[in-house]
């Protein structure tokens, strides 16, 4: 069955387990979770395919080196690859939808050919160009973590030190909670979103790519 929308019920999943993440919630509404959560996000990501394939993320959190012991993640998301590198990620919560691309999080080999090509006039200045555009479109760029001041080997005073502090590059959109989220309409929402970040994404998958490291590797 194709996606028809998220339903009432699947935010008041969400506010419940809100008010009460605990394995006693979740045992005893483990079926909502399934039927009005799990089941029209997948039809939502088969509805997207061309973006994917995907994977869902699990809704168990790593809570070994957090402070925040609640167990359950409270929105439920998934993530695909295109063959040239970048990222798209969407997520559902009781608070709405989150919709991104681009290449959230970097290896060494992908961060030094992002700095050089950052770095040169050309091809540096043609992405601040698309991340401006994608800006004013009305997304927000971000990475899941930057420095605090410029990379060994660059002028604190570079003319894109913004982007060269970041250690990856992606670019995202909130929807707070509304009706459309009840319809179809939620897949061509995302569809934009990510469309929209399209040229920026373009210009990662040339200038900087999968990562070649082995995966240990890659992790540090």
């Amino acid at each position: 069955m194709g996606f028809t929308g998220f339903s009432p019920e699947a935010v008041a999943f969400y506010e419940g387990l809100q008010a009460d993440n605990s394995r006693t919630y979740w045992q005893a509404n483990k079926a909502v979770y399934e039927s009005a959560v799990r089941a029209p996000f997948m039809a939502l990501l088969d509805e997207l395919e061309a973006y994917g394939p995907f994977q869902v993320f699990r809704p168990y959190k790593d809570v070994r080196f957090s402070k925040d012991k609640t167990p359950y993640k409270e929105n439920i998301g998934g993530y695909g690859e295109s063959e040239g590198g970048a990222g798209f990620y969407v997520a559902f919560s009781a608070t709405g939808m989150f919709a991104g691309s681009g290449y959230y999080s970097m290896a060494s080999d992908q961060l030094e050919r992002f700095r050089d090509a950052i770095d040169s006039d050309a091809t540096g200045a043609e992405l601040a160009q698309l991340v401006a555009a994608v800006e004013k479109a009305g997304l927000r760029p971000g990475a899941m973590s930057e420095l605090k001041t410029a990379p060994r080997g660059y002028p604190k005073d570079h003319p894109r030190i913004e982007l060269l502090r970041r250690k990856g590059l992606m670019a995202g959109r909130e929807f707070p909670l509304a009706k459309w989220m009840y319809t179809k309409a939620a897949v061509g929402k995302v569809r934009e979103a990510w469309e929209v970040a399209a040229e920026m994404n373009a210009w990662l998958d040339l200038h900087v790519g999968p990562s070649t490291l082995p995966p240990e590797d890659w992790r540090r």
